[in-house]
């Protein structure tokens, strides 16, 4: 299946370390050859980008491991085709408009028998389950909230029906932010870590690179790194609960 990787900060900062790490899963260190993707919230807006092409070989994935992008929201994604050709249209993070704001999200998993009714304005351009989801995740916030936004902890309680809802019909690890919360929701495999004062150092598991954050990082920064398997050996990751739903905002799971 897929992985996913995602970072959500206090301060703008940049996923270099992790991408590499995170990057060399898609061809190299193991089997995710069928496109990846990444989405930086900065301000208002969303960079994004996708390639058909297999992390480990392309020239874009090049250069997000050599251009410092700062951001305080980062969704990543290394594909292993399970629905829906290789093709760039069905690579993630796919990325709509709701309430005004850009969402981003991206799925690791399978769904099986999963054709929702999709009456609105959210419709796949590709032919993946995932992108299905998030139409119908959408949809149905649309649905409940019309145009006003619910707050966090009423927007986390919908979230978490929708999603057990739909990984009722599979494996669905997905990652899902509008630039102000990263919400992380585990059908089988999801890992996180938070870096904060006193910083220490971190050795890559898929890469021959350790960083010393304390020579990097100020010490009131703090980042949280969601991840679908650990990307460093030498720091204590926790392994999400089945089922589970966590909200992350300024670094930081909320309780």
């Amino acid at each position: 299946m897929c992985q996913l990787l995602g970072m959500n900060c206090n301060v703008p900062t940049d996923i270099v370390f992790s991408f590499t790490g995170f990057a060399t899963r898609g061809g190299l260190t193991d089997e995710h050859r069928d496109g990846w993707g990444i989405a930086f919230f900065e301000g208002a807006g969303v960079r994004l980008f996708i390639d058909h092409e297999p992390a480990v070989a392309s020239p874009v994935a090049s250069l997000i491991k050599s251009y410092p992008i700062k951001s305080t929201h980062v969704i990543s994604h290394i594909r292993k085709a399970t629905q829906g050709q290789v093709a760039l249209e069905n690579c993630h993070p796919f990325v709509r408009e709701l309430w005004g704001k850009y969402w981003v999200f991206a799925h690791n998993g399978d769904l099986k028998n999963f054709a929702p009714a999709l009456n609105g304005p959210f419709r796949p351009v590709g032919n993946t389950d995932s992108e299905r989801a998030f139409c119908y995740l959408l949809q149905q916030l649309r649905e409940a909230f019309g145009d006003t936004p619910p707050t966090t902890d009423v927007l986390r309680a919908a979230l978490q029906t929708l999603t057990s809802e739909i990984a009722a019909h599979g494996v669905f690890n997905m990652m899902l932010s509008d630039g102000s919360a990263l919400y992380a929701h585990c059908s089988t495999r999801l890992h996180y870590i938070v870096r904060q004062y006193p910083f220490t150092q971190a050795k890559l598991s898929d890469e021959d690179l350790t960083v010393d954050f304390s020579e990097v990082t100020t010490p009131n920064d703090r980042v949280a790194v969601i991840v679908t398997e650990p990307l460093t050996t030498n720091e204590t990751w926790h392994a999400f609960s089945a089922g589970e739903l966590r909200v992350f905002i300024d670094g930081a799971p909320l309780t």
